[in-house]
């Protein structure tokens, strides 16, 4: 049977699946068209690609309010505001300077939950022996575990870890099958997946016995001291590092993100966390993620807008880095 097809449309609209080059932009209508993150190609052929985006739809492992689940699908929508200008303040579109793609979400058997840790490891694997970058949409936190194995692999281990959060996830848990998104980088630390002495946390604002080394710089330090602090002090424990950054969007104050499944009050501004991520520029970064997105707690999608702005500024960073090589 001959299919019929439509004729041909202007180069605008539905970017996703019809602009011919994963570099560069062209016209949308903010409020239709097929959703992609930040309007990228939509594609699980990632030859080529320098970023690959993709979305992790896991809440299994939730100690309280599931949702996160729904995560990636509402951090896509919120995104298309960001595709229709140059994002504030770089002042650059990053697609014209990477290629970036939007290769769908991982695939997730939610009915044998013991296949879960695998199918992350094997799906972060396949984009990182591509030569891309990753940038991963959650999903509730546990998903950087299997992340951060496929990535020190990829790149060596120990890592450094950039981890902006209400909660240090460093919790004693020593059962090698457990889901639990708040043990994560206890085993990482316990398995050599990263560095504590060049892993610092921000935001955090919840009491562990145990931090494991890993450097804090709790919520009210960042109050007290400046968000300008916090980013100096990042960049001085890091250093010259290979890093890793999550980004739990319940570091930010339930006012800034009421949408997520664990908040916490006296967290960080929008203005603080992104202060803080746009200076991430100097830093080796080698993976991202952003998680905790809980959509059915969010009022009129400012967990998904917040958690956008965060993604689409480590796209930035990313390009700003590639800008300054050239």
């Amino acid at each position: 049977m001959t299919p019929t097809l439509l004729p041909d449309a202007p180069p605008a609209g539905d970017g996703a699946i019809r602009r011919p080059s994963v570099y560069g932009s062209w016209p949308e209508m903010t409020y239709a068209g097929v959703l992609s993150f930040l309007r990228r190609t939509y594609t699980r052929d990632i030859g080529g690609a320098d970023v690959v985006v993709s979305g992790i739809p896991l809440d299994l492992a939730t100690t309280y309010r599931p949702g996160a689940r729904l995560g990636p699908a509402a951090i896509r929508a919120a995104s298309v505001q960001l595709a229709e200008l140059k994002p504030f303040p770089w002042g650059f579109d990053p697609s014209e300077t990477l290629a970036v793609v939007d290769a769908g979400d991982c695939w997730l058997d939610p009915h044998h939950p013991h296949t879960i840790p695998g199918a992350i490891r094997d799906h972060a694997r396949r984009i990182l022996a591509s030569g891309a970058r990753m940038l991963t949409l959650g999903g509730d936190h546990y998903i950087t575990y299997p992340l951060l194995q496929a990535h020190a692999e990829r790149f060596g281990a120990p890592l450094a870890l950039i981890h902006f959060d209400a909660h240090c996830d460093t919790w004693p848990d020593d059962s090698p099958d457990s889901l639990n998104h708040g043990t994560m980088f206890y085993k990482a630390v316990r398995e050599g997946l990263i560095d504590p002495a060049h892993s610092v946390q921000i935001g955090i604002r919840t009491w562990n016995d145990d931090f494991m080394g890993l450097h804090v710089l709790d919520a009210p330090s960042v109050h007290a001291r400046g968000a300008e602090w916090a980013l100096q002090q990042v960049l001085s424990i890091v250093g010259d590092r290979a890093a890793y950054v999550t980004f739990d969007i319940d570091c930010l104050d339930p006012a800034h993100a009421p949408g997520t499944g664990t908040p916490v009050a006296g967290g960080l501004s929008s203005a603080q966390a992104l202060h803080i991520v746009r200076g991430l520029v100097p830093l080796h970064l080698v993976g991202m993620d952003v998680v905790e997105v809980a959509p059915p707690y969010d009022h009129a999608d400012i967990t998904a807008l917040a958690a956008a702005h965060v993604a689409c500024d480590l796209l930035c960073v990313l390009a700003a880095q590639r800008r300054a090589r050239r």
